[in-house]
């Protein structure tokens, strides 16, 4: 009736028609006031962010919502069956004319089987149902009330094949903290909290302090550890902690009462096309209704208009001769029907009308009201006939009265993948026996190596010149005399090995270098020439490629003149590790003694900055950026900042708010266009950077709100295209703004370049070779 009952009362009422316990009916009705769609709630009902349960059924109320009652409900077209036990009428299915099953989603298990649809966007999957309909392609993927980043690469159309990505959003709010407004979706602020804190006891992560504001919004406050850096802990977190959860979708459904997996698209197009059959089901009752009121008005017309109830006042012998008098009365009328039989039960329906006296207004109002239902039949007809058409302005209308605040709340983005190794913090210890060949974090005793991760890989060489990489562990046995141990880094191709060995076999000693990019774990690896007795003379390793000068004294009892010879790595190739090497001499070594520090024998570090990830990388992802040593990056964003940072891979950037991503050169003129809204106008400006802070934002437009960066670039003369207008009014122009704009302070307001207009586009133009000659120039 509209009102709201008490949830206790519903219960109560459900119960009559099936027997489950109060909880069980409770949930349910719980569950589905939670998702916003069907129930109308008033009350404390919960909170699916907090995980607070919802007040006693006794304190919280709930009715129909009007959408409900729109795409749930019409008794002409439901069909009904006994309650379990006999007494009452239930629906065997309610008449759903809308995709409720993709809307709200549903999981759950029987025996040998599970479900679990996710749930959609409510205009998406409207959206979808029209696009169906219309015959166009179209997809789906799941949205949830709880907000967040959803990655659904792999979604797979919700197959049980199919996998997604759920992130909860993670945003800087200064150097020192990090700020979680949302939590991903099947996961509970309290849950959330104590996978960080978990993570944090373990030493994956690393933070100071953890705060929970949630009130009416989520508010998680993560206090870094000091040192921390804000990229890598958020990258930690999502690596670690419920801020990143997998799920694992698998539609599955009932169909003639047996299961069914399907994909979503396969799932819409069954609940549009039962949609579809739901509203002609409802047409065609609507027409037989209309036809049926088109035969009663056409009889009472006539049985006004040529006076037929004047038999009512004969004197007839009984009610049924009666009847039987109107009956013939009607004959000679019959043709102006479309049926051609009069029933007792319409003849009947006659008499019991008040007969007063008839005016010509009332014959009038008949015919009025034949002529409405004929064009309402007419109408039905139509719709009938185009039922496509129909059902397709079903759904729009169901978008235009119930879309509005049910817009998209989960971001679909593509979720970089977190390299663990790169972002893993040292939360344990590992130590060496070199004489025993032992390396562990157990082996508290022996030698201190460093601190690491215990999701480090561990390289190790041996005096034998034997390489081994194994996990970090209490206790790994490598080969007796280790002489070096580190991180391994897999396709490390900077880190470079200096390494100068006898081979047992031929006495010659042997200078290599190499790299070790990729291995197999566990295994050993011979880097000499394989004899048995072969020992490593000279071993060093280094990060950048380095090739130092090492002295070599030859055994006093040799044949050479020469006792001390000076060996420059840096004449010898790096290759890969199984090569032999070069020979460095025929004579055997006393020493190997390291003399001078040589120079880095490698090339500048390519880097590419992914756009799609907002990632620097090495891979050849995205933009290349140039060859970089220790050269810095300058970021401009749209909004009027600038940054320059360094090029740590760990780094995360916003590629949709940045507009240049380039080789710092603190020399390079940057030439900027911006809107200020205050004034109504674009303004240009040219500056060199002058500060020299690391990761941190300085803003060079004016301050205001509404104010953009619309263009910006480090061309020495840069030529700025600009369009206005559309259609015939389109007006075009190129600024040089070298000759318009002097170089000013970094902090300045800028010269006005234009008045502001809704349709202008901005680009920047190569110079060309020649100058046009047909080009107006405006200064």
């Amino acid at each position: 009736d509209g009102r709201f009952s008490k949830v206790a009362n519903i219960i109560g009422q459900a119960m009559q028609y099936h027997p489950h316990g109060d909880a069980s009916i409770g949930d349910a009705l719980v569950n589905m006031g939670q998702k916003d769609l069907l129930i109308e709630a008033q009350g404390n009902w919960g909170d699916i962010r907090t995980g607070d349960d919802a007040a006693a059924p006794r304190y919280i109320e709930a009715r129909l919502s009007k959408f409900a009652l729109d795409v749930a409900f019409n008794a002409k077209t439901t069909d009904w069956q006994l309650s379990y036990d006999g007494r009452k009428n239930e629906p065997v299915t309610l008449p759903m004319k809308f995709p409720l099953l993709l809307a709200q989603g549903a999981d759950g298990i029987a025996v040998g089987l599970s479900t679990k649809i996710l749930p959609h966007n409510f205009c998406e999957v409207i959206d979808a149902a029209i696009k169906y309909l219309k015959g166009r392609k179209f997809e789906l993927y799941p949205d949830f009330q709880t907000g967040g980043m959803v990655d659904a690469t792999n979604y797979n159309e919700g197959k049980r094949t199919g996998k997604i990505k759920v992130r909860c959003i993670i945003e800087e709010l200064d150097k020192k903290s990090l700020i979680i407004r949302d939590v991903p979706y099947g996961v509970t602020v309290s849950q959330l909290c104590e996978s960080i804190t978990k993570a944090n006891d373990a030493g994956k992560i690393k933070i100071k302090k953890l705060t929970e504001f949630t009130g009416k919004n989520v508010e998680i406050q993560v206090d870094l550890a000091p040192g921390m850096s804000s990229d890598i802990t958020i990258d930690a977190l999502y690596a670690f902690t419920d801020c990143e959860v997998s799920i694992s979708p698998n539609a599955c459904i009932i169909e003639d009462h047996k299961p069914k997996f399907v994909g979503v698209q396969e799932l819409l197009k069954i609940s549009v096309d039962r949609t579809k059959n739901l509203l002609q089901r409802e047409l065609q009752i609507k027409l037989g209704e209309l036809e049926d009121k088109w035969h009663y008005t056409s009889l009472e017309k006539i049985f006004f208009e040529e006076k037929i109830y004047k038999e009512l006042e004969q004197r007839h012998a009984t009610w049924e001769k009666v009847l039987e008098a109107i009956d013939k009365a009607f004959q000679p009328f019959i043709k102006k029907l479309k049926r051609k039989a009069i029933t007792r039960e319409d003849i009947l329906k006659l008499t019991e009308k008040p007969v007063r006296r008839i005016y010509k207004l009332d014959i009038d109002d008949l015919n009025e009201q034949i002529k409405g239902i004929e064009t309402d039949i007419k109408q039905v007809n139509q719709d009938l006939e185009h039922l496509n058409e129909f059902a397709i302005a079903y759904f729009e209308t169901l978008l235009k009265k119930y879309g509005k605040g049910r817009e998209r709340k989960t971001e679909i983005k593509l979720f970089d993948t977190i390299k663990v190794q790169q972002i893993a913090i040292a939360n344990t210890k590992l130590f060496v026996n070199k004489e025993e060949g032992f390396v562990g974090t157990s082996l508290k005793k022996d030698e201190l190596l460093f601190e690491c991760s215990d999701m480090d890989d561990i390289i190790v060489f041996t005096k034998r010149g034997m390489m081994k990489v194994v996990k970090v562990a209490d206790k790994s046995f490598i080969g007796k005399d280790i002489i070096h141990a580190a991180i391994f880094k897999k396709s490390d191709e900077r880190t470079t090995y200096n390494m100068i060995y006898v081979d047992a076999a031929s006495g010659n000693s042997y200078a290599k270098r190499f790299n070790v990019t990729g291995i197999t774990r566990e295994k050993e690896y011979d880097l000499t020439k394989g004899s048995d007795k072969s020992k490593i003379h000279y071993f060093s390793s280094n990060a950048n490629g380095e090739a130092e000068v090492v002295k070599i004294t030859l055994s006093p009892n040799c044949s050479a003149r020469n006792k001390d010879l000076d060996f420059y790595f840096e004449e010898i190739e790096i290759k890969g590790r199984s090569s032999q090497g070069n020979i460095a001499t025929k004579y055997p070594i006393k020493t190997v003694r390291f003399k001078e520090a040589g120079r880095s024998t490698l090339s500048g570090v390519k880097l590419w900055f992914d756009e799609v990830y907002g990632r620097l990388n090495h891979d050849e992802k995205g933009q290349y950026l140039g060859m970089f040593e220790d050269d810095k990056l300058l970021t401009i964003f749209n909004d009027g900042n600038y940054e320059i940072t360094d090029t740590e891979l760990t780094q995360r950037f916003d590629a949709e708010k940045i507009l240049l991503i380039e080789k710092f050169n603190p020399e390079k003129i940057i030439t900027a266009v911006y809107l200020d809204n205050d004034k109504g106008q674009y303004n240009v400006k040219r500056f060199k950077i002058e500060t020299s802070t690391l990761k941190s934002k300085f803003l060079f437009i004016k301050e205001g709100n509404g104010n953009v960066l619309e263009a910006a670039t480090t061309e020495d003369e840069p030529i700025l295209a600009v369009q206005t207008g559309r259609g015939t009014t389109v007006r075009k122009a190129k600024f040089k703004i070298a000759k318009m704009v002097e170089v000013m302070g970094w902090k300045a307001v800028g010269a006005k370049l234009m008045d502001y207009s809704k349709t202008v586009e901005m680009s920047w133009e190569a110079r060309p070779k020649e100058e046009p000659t047909n080009q107006t120039e405006l200064f």
